[in-house]
């Protein structure tokens, strides 16, 4: 777990501070219109695009377009995403998992090869990499001010979660992935708003890699995220504190 912490609290820190919003609104926004086409238009009855609304208001997603997202399904059949998977090695035999929102499977499958392939990577069949990680849900929020930490963890362990890091007033929580859903719960009684909240893979061990390697897998890493069919993507990197210091600049 402690690689994924690592990790996790670079990228949030890095997401406060240079996210391209443009390009993380559009993937929030795909997340939106996919649960309000699969479920339905109201959160209340939705689970799933009551959570996508939640993440998108935790990065400051504007009202209006969270609503645009919602209502592009509505009387239209023409809207049809697909979600797909992709896994596969970066130099250094890092294990990376992808998961898509598409419309184009061609466009996505093609960019996402092309990817590995100039970046020293190569993909492996679908399902190879399953027992690398593990699924779990992971919730990151901002300590409440005047709350009692010792007493929102027994709260929080108490509905299901198994691991609580703070880091700065910055919470991160993990739960199996059956309990996402009940500490996703306590957290709304608590009136926490989270920043994230989402099923991730989370890796059974990590690896780390000397500077030159980290700069080719940091590339990949990167050029997936940067396209917008790719919604997460996830890997068993582990950072030396080194790395992790001069990647928080």
């Amino acid at each position: 777990m402690a690689g994924h912490s690592k990790w996790a609290n670079i990228k949030h820190r890095k997401g406060a501070q240079d996210a391209k919003r443009n390009k993380l609104f559009t993937k929030l926004g795909r997340e939106i219109t996919v649960a309000a086409k699969e479920g339905g238009p109201d959160p209340e009855m939705n689970p799933r695009l009551r959570l996508a609304i939640q993440n998108a208001k935790g990065s400051n997603m504007p009202k209006d377009t969270i609503e645009r997202a919602i209502k592009k399904t509505q009387g239209s059949d023409d809207i049809i995403f697909e979600e797909l998977t992709y896994e596969g090695y970066s130099k250094g035999g890092i294990a990376i998992y992808v998961e898509c929102s598409t419309d184009n499977t061609r466009r996505t499958v093609q960019n996402v090869k092309s990817y590995f392939a100039k970046l020293e990577g190569s993909l492996a069949k679908n399902g190879s990499l399953e027992f690398l990680f593990d699924r779990k849900g992971v919730f990151n929020f901002e300590l409440p001010e005047g709350m009692d930490e010792e007493e929102l963890e027994l709260e929080l362990i108490d509905a299901g979660a198994d691991d609580i890091e703070v880091h700065e007033q910055q919470v991160q929580v993990t739960s199996v992935m059956e309990d996402f859903g009940a500490v996703n719960k306590k957290l709304e009684e608590l009136n926490i708003e989270v920043t994230s909240a989402n099923l991730q893979r989370i890796p059974h061990t990590t690896k780390e890699v000397d500077d030159e390697v980290l700069e080719v897998v940091m590339k990949l890493i990167d050029r997936l995220e940067d396209d917008d069919d790719v919604q997460q993507v996830f890997h068993d990197l582990e950072l030396t504190d080194a790395q992790a210091e001069k990647m928080l600049g």
